[in-house]
């Protein structure tokens, strides 16, 4: 990992990391503010973080953000922490002050953010959340500020994790449970709001939810963002519920990263053009 001209220069680490849309929406954030900055990849493999953020800290980066498979364990490694990175136990963004990494958690708003401007009505809402990790976490930490939810049913492949997250929750005004893996059709046929906080979708994998299993009146959300299209949501738009793309969520946690880094509002309009211009427009 090697950044010669630290001064202006940020990075996204994560594994797989080649697929991600990052570089090409920061990079023209920075050029639409008129900034002297650019932004790079950089693929960091499972017992590598440490050394990897010891070498992002060395070089004096000016800030990175964090993907799969590193949102929780990349905490061990950082010196500050800001509420929204404590409230979801996992960070996806860190600012470099003057040789203090400080965390912060942008998925929180990157998720809900779309739903806000979609004026959804959270009361007495069912929610089927399908991911136990780093961005199941923000986004249990989202949905505990939306007063009303009635429940929020979590199933991931791995019990194990579903449980941490399910014991987490007990600390949040959340009525959360757990459930199988093999159950998450029978939930999602009476569930208002359907996320997918998984990669399931990125590859050749078949999709989560056939459309008979989809409620017509549910909105489905689909953090993955490449595909824009993901089976997942081509099933929920055939059930004729709303739809919520992956690269809103993108394009909202950027956003806050960019302005976190700059102290500067984010050119959201630059952002979404480079995003769509690189995975098409939804149809």
């Amino acid at each position: 990992m090697q950044i010669k001209d630290s001064s202006n220069t940020y990075c996204i680490i994560g594994d797989p990391i080649q697929h991600s849309l990052s570089p090409a929406m920061q990079n023209a954030a920075f050029k639409a503010a008129g900034l002297n900055s650019s932004y790079l990849a950089f693929r960091v493999k499972k017992g590598e973080l440490g050394e990897s953020i010891g070498s992002l800290r060395a070089t004096g980066v000016s800030g990175f953000n964090i993907t799969v498979p590193h949102k929780v364990e990349a905490m061990k490694y950082l010196d500050e922490f800001d509420s929204s990175a404590s409230k979801a136990d996992a960070v996806n963004t860190v600012h470099n002050v003057s040789g203090i990494l400080k965390a912060y958690n942008t998925d929180i708003y990157g998720f809900i953010h779309p739903l806000h401007l979609r004026n959804v009505n959270f009361i007495g809402i069912k929610v089927l959340l399908i991911g136990a990790g780093g961005a199941a976490r923000a986004i249990l930490a989202a949905l505990e500020a939306e007063r009303g939810i009635s429940e929020v049913n979590i199933a991931n492949r791995t019990q194990g994790k579903a449980r941490a997250l399910l014991e987490m929750s007990r600390t949040r005004q959340l009525n959360c449970n757990m459930i199988t893996w093999d159950e998450i059709s029978k939930y999602s046929r009476k569930a208002e709001l359907i996320v997918n906080a998984t990669t399931i979708g990125m590859g050749n994998e078949p999709g989560l939810l056939d459309y008979q299993d989809i409620n017509k009146d549910a909105i489905v959300y689909d953090i993955v963002y490449r595909p824009v299209n993901t089976e997942f949501l081509e099933n929920a738009k055939y059930a004729g519920a709303d739809v919520v793309y992956g690269y809103e969520m993108l394009l909202y946690q950027g956003a806050k990263s960019f302005e976190i880094w700059t102290g500067i509002p984010a050119p959201i309009y630059a952002m979404k053009k480079a995003l769509l211009g690189t995975i098409g427009e939804p149809s």
